[in-house]
């Protein structure tokens, strides 16, 4: 014999439904998260090739910067440079160089004074 619906309790009647509802939307919700997932995915990607570009842009310009100043700073560009500009400089004579010696101090020896007397005495030992 058939039940009849309405002794049924409301639990009863609606927990099919309930259960398909609760289904649906665990499809649904792993659906969203898969489509944000690989929407996250292409994001980081289309930002590590940006960033890869900006990378090497930096670096060849690096390089450029680079090769400028070991130009720049290399003594025939120095020397061309002071002539085009007419400011007369020359080489000093070795009597005018300073060679400052650079030493090691140990822990608990006395520090020299600032004396530039003091200090071109030491050097010259």
């Amino acid at each position: 014999m058939a039940k009849n619906r309405k002794a049924q309790s409301m639990t009863e009647r609606f927990s099919p439904a309930i259960k398909a509802f609760l289904l649906c939307l665990m499809i649904g919700g792993a659906g969203v998260g898969y489509v944000w997932q690989k929407n996250q995915i292409h994001q980081l990607g289309r930002e590590i090739k940006e960033r890869e570009t900006q990378l090497s842009d930096l670096q060849r310009q690096n390089k450029i910067r680079t090769d400028q100043l070991a130009s720049l700073i290399s003594p025939k560009a120095l020397d061309a440079r002071v002539k085009k500009l007419n400011l007369g400089l020359s080489q000093p004579p070795l009597s005018q160089i300073v060679r400052l010696i650079e030493t090691r101090i140990e822990p608990g020896e006395p520090v020299v004074g600032s004396d530039p007397e003091q200090l071109l005495t030491q050097a010259s030992r």
